[in-house]
Formats: structure tokens, sequence, C-alpha cells
């Protein structure tokens, strides 16, 4: 799924050829990334829609400290798979429903002007972070939500550079293990929570789109904080020593090997509508 291939698809994905190579065409190998409302988009802040419905029943990250959490390299992106009951509700969620995290994932530059898959007023920024959830309250399990109404909802976080991010210390600190393709280690926790640059979760957007890899399905709830978290720069170069090719293979024809760039460009808004938590 975003960052990652949902588990269900990942061997069916695996088996088609697809990285962020310019010109690449995903469209011609998956039928959804020509939809009317893909991600990501480029915000513009002035055309957001205030919406003060989204402050009828607050936004409420029920996030638990997940214990020995798998991260993965699989060669476009990082991936940190959670085990722990973490729920989202409130906000633009649906009345009633809860949606789980399920894993979070990073795209990242290869310098620091760029890498963020969406843009705010066309201004990129070096990291986006992924929180992605399905609907536990519809849907039997992850799997079963993709593509589906109401089914999946990703929560994005900008990165900026400065300081250093102690909540992610444990995570940075043990890329160089994982430096290769298809390479995991356990860390021994992460607290989601960390995560979030503004304890108060009140100034965002929302809108609906797509997942940003293959197989690009639509019927995302997307919604992007306002403000970004801050890693140090030391802590985004770990994640740019990261490699896209298997250790003793050769990265592919015409690929340095280097895991990064690893951002969807920006997509057409269409009749879509940014709508805004604040105004």
């Amino acid at each position: 799924m975003d960052g990652a291939v949902l588990h269900m698809q990942r061997s069916e994905v695996s088996e088609l050829t697809w990285g962020y190579d310019e010109g690449m065409e995903w469209g011609l190998l998956f039928p959804d990334a020509n939809g009317e409302n893909q991600s990501p988009i480029n915000i513009n802040s002035r055309e957001a829609t205030f919406d003060p419905s989204l402050l009828t029943a607050p936004l409420c990250l029920s996030y638990l400290t997940c214990r020995e959490c798998e991260v993965l390299n699989d060669g476009h992106s990082l991936h940190i798979h959670i085990r722990s009951k973490s729920v989202t509700t409130g906000g633009p969620f649906p009345i009633g429903q809860e949606f789980e995290l399920s894993h979070i994932c990073f795209h990242w530059g290869k310098e620091d002007q760029r890498g963020s898959e969406h843009t705010v007023n066309f201004k990129a920024f070096p990291m986006e972070c992924h929180l992605i959830h399905w609907n536990a309250t519809l849907y039997k399990n992850i799997e079963d939500a993709m593509g589906k109404e109401n089914g999946i909802a990703i929560i994005a976080l900008f990165v900026q550079i400065g300081r250093e991010h102690l909540g992610l210390k444990g995570l940075t600190d043990i890329l160089q293990e994982i430096q290769y393709k298809g390479k995991a280690k356990t860390i021994p926790s992460l607290n989601p929570n960390t995560l979030l640059p503004d304890p108060l979760l009140r100034d965002y957007w929302v809108y609906e789109g797509s997942l940003t890899t293959p197989p690009c399905c639509e019927n995302v709830l997307w919604l992007l904080f306002r403000y970004p978290l801050t890693l140090s720069h030391a802590q985004i170069e770990e994640f740019r020593r990261l490699r896209t090719h298997s250790k003793g293979v050769a990265p592919s024809d015409g690929c340095d090997g280097q895991l990064g760039d690893n951002f969807r460009p920006t997509q057409q808004l269409n009749d879509r509508v940014i709508r805004a938590s604040f105004p």
C-alpha cells in the first residue's frame, strides 16, 4: 500500500517491475493509477475550504507503544509494522468507526530540497511520513479494506530538518543494519505518538485520494498535518544510506543503488475539494 504494497498484493505487485525512474508509466501496469482521484497532490492553502464540521468530533489518535516492531527495507521505502492496537477516530472519520494503524512508511529525497510526496503551495519538504490505517469497524483486515469505501486512511506528516528526533533515534540508529533490500530488524519499541508534531491535533487538511504506490487504489482518506515534525540532518542521512538492491546484487541499469527520491509526482486535483480544519 502506501510506501508498502498491502500484504495481500505484495507478491502480485512484486511480479511487475515498477520504480521511481523518470518516465515510468505506472498506469500501463496498474490501471488504478489512471484514476481521477490519485495521490499525492499539491495543497494550495488559499484554496482549501474551512470545514467546521471537522471540529464537531475532536480528532482522537489513541496510539499505544508498539513492542518488538519489525523494520523492513523493501527496496522502495522503509516500513515499520505496528503490532499494538492503535486506533484513530473523530475528525474527518465516519462517526462510530475505528481506523487501526497498520504500518508506517517514509518517502525522502536524495537532497534536502525534495523528498515529500505532497507539496504545500508547491513547496516540497525533504521527507514525508505516512501512518497507514484501515477501517477495523467495517472490514476484517487491511487486505479486505483495500480499495473499498471508507476502507483506508493515511495520516501524513511533513518532515523538516532541525534538532534530533529522540522518538525516532531507536529507528535511525539501526538503519545501517538493514542497508540492503530485503533486510529487516526488530526494534524494542516505538511510540507512534512521538510522530505527532501538534499534541492538540488541531490543524490539518483532508481530501479523498489514492495510495501513492502501485497498485494506486483509490478510496483513500488523506489527513495531512499542517505543522511538520523535525529530524536532524544526520538522521535523514541515515535514510539516504539505504540501498534499492540486495546485498551482492548489482543495482539495476541506470540506477546508482541509493534509496531516495522515492516519491510519486503530484497528480491533478480535478474536481476534488481540499478541506481544512482551520480557517
